[in-house]
């Protein structure tokens, strides 16, 4: 989401005029008015604003030449507004109509509510820029056709499905923009706009060009990437002023041969065509790119032989949860699997049959590369084998549940290369109101995650200077001067803003204020050549006449200091009514303070702490029929009551603890105390506390079997679990410890639930210890993992009630079962361990009996027993594997978490 401008910026020329005439009218301007420029889009009820500025007719509102207004406003009340700009700003040059300030879930840029023009508007006899993008224009407004002066006009974003013939009669129009539209055709009249320089079509629908294309004599840059573009006019070969043309993403089969020969063309994109042949001397042309055509190849229309004319259409291939690889040959082939992916391979994308491995990952820390303001919003999914070249991109897509509403945020798929992760271009797809996918072009096999994260506005810096601004963030701008570079480098933002109304809460200060926190970072050698201009917002609420200098701090932080450093002195602030301004020649983190604390570089600490906390409750519930179930969740503050009212109909237990804080990505672990245990051996459990990683848009859910040593049959058994920050320490401290670490300064400790197990009736534990008079069993093999007859008793002790359906998911006929109730009639663990055993033993020796069993937990609504015997394989596969590597029988495959073979080195944070 680019948002680089290159060459000079629009500097206010004139100073604002003498307001002692009117003084209460001036003061009335002075927040909004910079010089002759009014910008009232920053701000609520911007056209009640400038209403009142037209009667008031104050005498710096006469020297206005350019004016931002927001359109996310009364359509009736921006129509009165606009109707006056004629009479109370004769002098306006530039005029900047656009919506997008405001964003929807996904963080995409909303429609402003322009749908036409006022006739009037048309007197704005010195009008040269009219910016009216990201509104809801059908049509182009006729007042706009009679501008004779216009030398800018953008239209992009809107809803043109045409322009207008009338449109080739401005004579001054040197640049115009329609992109992100509807357009189908053009008209033929836009070929005598003989002063147009700069054309961008892009992101239409359009399917031929014009002849008359041809006669823009002037044209230096022509964009029409992401149409439909099927062919093109050989009048092109007459743009002799062509330096720049953009064809990526048509449908193009061929191109005029007399493009080769335009004398002034230094960039031609034809990538992601149809292009089967081209005129030899564009081929060997170093400034064409064409990466994403069938150069070379026969036409699908004309098979090469009568084989080629019978190859059926690309396969698509459903794959079920127990498969962890799939074939994919020369012919592509569409992978929807069981975990929400979709692959999409095309024709031709591999060359030789080869098999695609793939496993969907929980997050770890160490694996998951998260920047201080991120989200995750994923599970991992890792696709093998790592660094494949593929002759053509290969399509991902990622299911992931929406975040909330949040202000200038982006959904990006991110991915490992080499040693690095970076982001992809996403695009975003509904399926449902609450899933969508996140699109990419894989360009290798590695690691991939969905993420949430600040706008990022990105350019490239060539050595003749540029301008980067915020997207979301008008007025947040970086100013590259020529030379301050040798060779071009990538340079990024983020900006993330923090509510006034923490910050005043957070110092008890009532009228401190901060502007929005600003993140650059760039590529290539730490420091510019030539110091770069950095413009930010006044903190909200303070311009540049009202504001005490001595209140002003410039605050910076570069990782991995811990605190924030006061800069205010060491840099020149240069103070307009609403920006400041200064220079530096290296990248990091700044912000801007407004309060009375001199000493600010701790509290800012604090405050940036603030800002990525989650307020969270902690659950521990047992199910009602099985009170050895628990169930352990984080849950974020606002998400505990709708997630309570769902579970209470199948378990029990205490309130929510009270809120505490954490971190994205924060480590934490639940301990069981008092004479409680963990009945099981799993992966994520250590020396009885079970480890825990809080993503906040996922669900930090854990269900675990509890037991104890004391006797159940004299009294219950109560106990508690308690929730500690960090990993689980090497040395695991005694309860006691634990409660005394709790009444002191130590703030690892988060919140006690109480643990109850009900008292035993006498007859009850017997009952559950006795066995069947089976042989030793292991279902499964060592590769997939087995399940031991200590590990079936285990699950028949969980099923309960529900045993009957999964019996018949397993395959055992209706008759077997009334035959098992009927034998074991007064013995609900008999019927269902004889179940269970029974199946078993028929199991021993096939190939896919544990998947099976898996299946019907599933399939019989018991989630919680099925990822235990997931949980339970897993453990099994790693110590077969540290088994066989321990006695050489197996090569270490350092691709294989947790094994002792040498992992990649940590991903950098992002």
């Amino acid at each position: 989401m680019a948002a680089a401008v290159e060459g000079p910026e629009l500097e206010a020329a004139a100073a604002a005029g003498d307001a002692s005439e009117d003084a209460d009218a001036g003061s009335r301007v002075r927040p909004f008015l910079g010089g002759n420029r009014l910008s009232l889009d920053l701000y609520p009820g911007g056209c009640q604003r400038l209403l009142h500025l037209c009667v008031q007719q104050p005498l710096q509102l006469l020297q206005v030449e350019f004016l931002c207004l927001s359109t996310h406003e009364d359509p009736q009340l921006l129509e009165a507004t606009l109707a006056q700009l004629p009479q109370s700003l004769s002098c306006l040059r530039s005029l900047v109509l656009k919506g997008g300030q405001r964003r929807d879930t996904l963080g995409a840029c909303l429609r402003g509510a322009l749908t036409t023009l006022p006739a009037g508007l048309s007197g704005l006899a010195h009008l040269a820029h009219l910016d009216l993008s990201f509104n809801s224009l059908e049509t182009l407004p006729a007042c706009v056709l009679r501008m004779r002066g216009l030398g800018a006009l953008l239209l992009s974003h809107n809803c043109l499905s045409e322009l207008p013939e009338a449109l080739g009669a401005l004579p001054a129009l040197t640049f115009l923009a329609v992109t992100h539209n509807r357009l189908q055709t053009l008209p033929p009249a836009l070929g005598a706009l003989s002063t147009l320089q700069r054309l961008d079509l892009s992101q239409n629908l359009l399917d031929t060009l014009p002849p008359e294309i041809g006669g823009l004599g002037s044209l230096l840059e022509l964009n029409l990437a992401s149409n439909r573009l099927q062919s093109l006019p050989a009048s092109l070969a007459g743009l002799r002023s062509l330096r720049l043309l953009v064809l990526h993403s048509n449908l193009l089969a061929s191109v005029p041969a007399g493009l080769a020969r335009l004398p002034l063309l230094t960039r031609l994109d034809l990538r992601d065509n149809q292009l089967r042949d081209l005129p030899p001397e564009l081929l060997d042309a170093p400034f064409v790119r064409l990466q994403g055509n069938p150069l070379g190849e026969a036409s699908p229309d004309v098979p090469s032989s009568p084989v080629a004319a019978l190859i059926p259409e690309m396969p698509r291939l459903f794959l079920t949860s127990d498969l962890d690889s799939f074939p994919v040959t020369p012919r592509g082939c569409s992978v929807t699997l069981a975990c929400g992916v979709r692959l999409q391979f095309p024709a031709g994308a591999t060359a030789t049959p080869i098999t695609i491995r793939y496993r969907l990952l929980l997050p770890e820390p160490g694996l998951v590369p998260l920047g201080p303001h991120d989200a995750l919003l994923s599970h991992v999914l890792e696709l093998q084998p790592h660094g494949v070249a593929f002759q053509q991109d290969v399509g991902l897509w990622l299911l992931f549940t929406p975040p909330r509403a949040r202000r200038c945020r982006e959904v990006v798929v991110r991915t490992r290369n080499d040693n690095s992760w970076g982001d992809l271009e996403t695009h975003l797809e509904e399926e449902a109101p609450q899933r969508l996918w996140a699109h990419c072009q894989a360009p290798h096999f590695s690691w991939f995650l969905v993420v949430s994260r600040p706008v990022s506005n990105a350019c490239l810096v060539p050595p003749e200077g540029t301008l980067l601004c915020s997207s979301g963030h008008p007025g947040i701008k970086v100013i590259f001067p020529p030379g301050a570079t040798e060779e071009p480098r990538r340079v990024s933002m983020q900006v993330v803003r923090m509510a006034g109304r923490e910050l005043q809460a957070l110092l008890g200060e009532p009228e401190a204020a901060v502007s929005p926190l600003l993140c650059l970072s760039q590529s290539g050698p730490p420091s510019f050549l030539r110091p770069v201009t950095v413009q930010l917002p006044l903190p909200s609420g303070i311009t540049g006449l009202s504001l005490d200098r001595s209140r002003l701090h410039l605050l910076y932080w570069a990782p991995p200091a811990v605190t924030w450093d006061d800069i205010t002195a060491q840099v020149v602030l240069e103070l307009t009514h609403l920006y400041a301004r200064f220079q530096v020649t290296h990248f990091s983190w700044y912000w801007l303070w407004y309060t009375t604390k001199n000493c600010v570089g701790g509290l800012a600490r604090k405050a940036w702490e603030r800002l990525r906390l989650h307020r969270v409750n902690l659950i521990a519930l047992q199910r009602r029929r099985d009170p050895e179930q628990v169930l352990l969740q984080c849950l974020p503050r606002n998400k505990v009551d709708a997630t309570l009212r769902r579970l209470l109909e199948r378990y029990r237990g205490p309130e929510p603890s009270d809120t505490v804080e954490m971190f994205e990505g924060e480590e934490f672990f639940a301990a069981f105390e008092r004479g409680i245990d963990v009945d099981a051996d799993r992966p994520d459990c250590v020396e009885g506390r079970i480890c825990f990683v809080f993503y906040s848009h996922l669900k930090n859910v854990k269900e675990v079997y509890v037991t104890t040593t004391l006797d159940r049959e004299a009294q219950a058994v109560r106990g508690q679990v308690s929730f500690y920050r960090g990993t689980v320490p090497v040395q695991v401290p005694e309860e006691a410890e634990a409660a005394r670490q709790r009444k002191g300064a130590d703030v690892l400790w988060m919140a006690t639930l109480p643990i109850k197990l009900p008292r035993l009736r006498s007859s009850e534990e017997p009952r559950r210890r006795a066995g069947l008079s089976l042989a030793p069993l292991n279902l499964g093999d060592a590769e997939t993992g087995f399940l031991t007859q200590s590990n079936l008793l285990s699950v028949a002790g969980r099923l309960g009630p529900d045993w009957p359906t999964v019996a018949l998911h397993l395959g055992v006929s209706y008759r077997e079962l009334q035959r098992i109730r009927h034998e074991f009639r007064d013995d609900l663990d008999g019927q269902i361990r004889h179940m269970l055993f029974s199946w078993a033993e028929r199991q021993a020796g096939q190939p896919g009996a544990v998947g099976l069993l898996v299946q019907a937990l599933e399939q019989s609504d018991r989630q919680d027993v099925a990822e235990e015997v997931r949980a339970v394989l897993e453990l099994g596969c790693r110590k077969y594997q540290d088994g066989i590597r321990r006695t050489g029988l197996a090569p270490k495959d350092p691709a294989l978490p947790g094994s002792s073979a040498p992992q990649p080195p940590e991903p950098a944070q992002a």
